[in-house]
């Protein structure tokens, strides 16, 4: 069958309609983007009201920021994973050097080696694993954490900026005696 004698359904979901008009949009500008101009106008020929795009925009403006969060905190916990890594390397070619040279052979070191070669594997899956509620709850601590650490640093810049006026001035007072 061809395209031409393919028949257009009559009823469109709202994902086909979304679908159909993004391939649209996409081939009427020519570097395939558009200005926040050009967006208005397009949601005014869609009689779509201007509070519906202001909510929208403003939801696609807070899945963007989450998504960066997400990318983050993704490489935050690779970054730890590095560490833990290179930690591990270290300490275990010491321990097997140790073990070969005061013996001649490997013993007691393989298990080390096993063991937190064991828990690093572990490590590594749940770096890795950006689905579920584990992954969900580790990424609100630590968006929780990074929001306080902010919040804690606008404070003391505050107090910083609200005590440097002072000490200026009970300093110049003492100047004055």
């Amino acid at each position: 069958m061809t395209a031409s004698e393919f028949q257009p359904p009559q009823i469109y979901t709202q994902e086909d309609v979304q679908q159909i008009l993004h391939l649209a949009i996409a081939k009427k500008t020519d570097r395939g983007e558009l200005s926040r101009e050009q967006l208005w106008e397009i949601a005014a020929e869609l009689e779509i009201d201007s509070e519906s795009l202001q909510a929208a925009e403003r939801d696609w403006l807070n899945r963007r920021l989450l998504d960066k969060k997400r990318q983050e905190f993704d490489l935050y916990r690779r970054d730890l994973l590095k560490q833990k890594v290179t930690r591990y390397a270290i300490v275990n070619i010491f321990l097997v050097s140790l073990d070969f040279l005061s013996g001649g052979a490997l013993s007691w070191s393989l298990y080390i080696l096993l063991i937190w070669g064991l828990g690093l594997a572990l490590d590594t899956w749940k770096t890795f694993q950006t689905k579920g509620e584990a992954y969900e709850q580790a990424f609100q601590r630590w968006n929780l954490k990074n929001e306080m650490r902010q919040t804690l640093a606008s404070l003391w810049s505050k107090f910083k900026n609200w005590w440097e006026p002072q000490t200026t001035t009970s300093d110049s007072t003492v100047d004055d005696w």
